[in-house]
C-alpha cells in the first residue's frame, strides 16, 4: 500500500494521558500539570519519564523539590484533566478549580491527587534537556492503587481505571484488551 511522508513531529500514537502533581518548596502550595509526554524508560529499577517546557510552571517546581507524582485520572475527569494542561498554576490553584482532594504522600514531598486510582510517586533522578522539552527521570519510590480496581491476577483492572489516552490532539478511552504479552508462544 502507498504510504505519504511527513515532516519530523511527535507522530507517536495514543500516549497515556497524567496528572502529575508537585509542590512549591516555599509556599507549599500544590500544583498539577496534565502531561502527555509520559513513559516508561526503565524496568529496573522502576523509572518513568514526563518532559515538560522549561516556561511550565511545574517545570521550575520539580526541579527545586526533587520530586513529584504521577496520578492517572479516569475518563469522568475529562474536563479537569484539559484545564490542568491549559491554565497555569502561577495564576490559579488547580487542585481547588477541579475540586481535586491533594492527600499527602508516603515517599516524596509532592501531594497525590486523591481522586485519581492510580499514584506513582517519584524522585527526581536526572533531566535532560531535549529542545522543546525537558524530559525529567522520576525513580519510582510508591505505587499507590484503589482496591475497587485491582483484580487478583493482573493486578489492575484497567476498564474500571479508565485510562485516558492523547491521540494527535484528542483525548480517547482506551477499548478492551485483545492480547496479552507473550501469548503469541501457545
Amino acid at each position: 500500500m502507498p504510504k505519504t511522508d511527513f515532516p519530523p513531529k511527535e507522530g507517536l500514537f495514543p500516549v497515556p494521558v497524567v496528572l502529575v502533581s508537585s509542590i512549591d518548596k516555599v509556599t507549599q502550595a500544590a500544583n498539577i500539570i496534565t502531561i502527555a509526554w509520559c513513559g516508561v524508560v526503565c524496568s529496573a529499577p522502576a523509572m518513568l519519564s514526563v518532559s515538560i517546557r522549561p516556561s511550565r510552571h511545574s517545570h521550575r517546581l520539580i526541579k527545586e523539590t526533587g520530586d513529584f507524582v504521577i496520578n492517572i485520572p479516569t475518563g469522568t475527569m475529562l474536563k479537569e484533566v484539559d484545564l490542568c494542561g491549559i491554565r497555569s498554576g502561577r495564576d490559579i490553584d488547580k487542585f481547588k478549580a477541579c475540586s481535586f482532594t491533594a492527600e499527602p504522600s508516603s515517599k516524596v514531598l509532592s501531594p497525590m491527587i486523591k481522586e485519581c486510582p492510580v499514584n506513582i510517586e517519584c524522585a527526581l533522578k536526572n533531566i535532560i534537556s531535549l529542545g522543546a522539552h525537558d524530559m525529567f527521570i522520576g525513580e519510582v519510590q510508591l505505587i499507590h492503587v484503589d482496591n475497587n480496581i485491582l483484580v487478583p491476577k493482573d493486578g489492575i483492572d484497567y476498564a474500571k481505571a479508565s485510562p485516558i489516552v492523547f491521540n494527535q490532539g484528542e483525548y480517547w478511552s482506551l477499548g478492551k484488551r485483545i492480547g496479552h504479552y507473550g501469548f503469541s508462544a501457545r
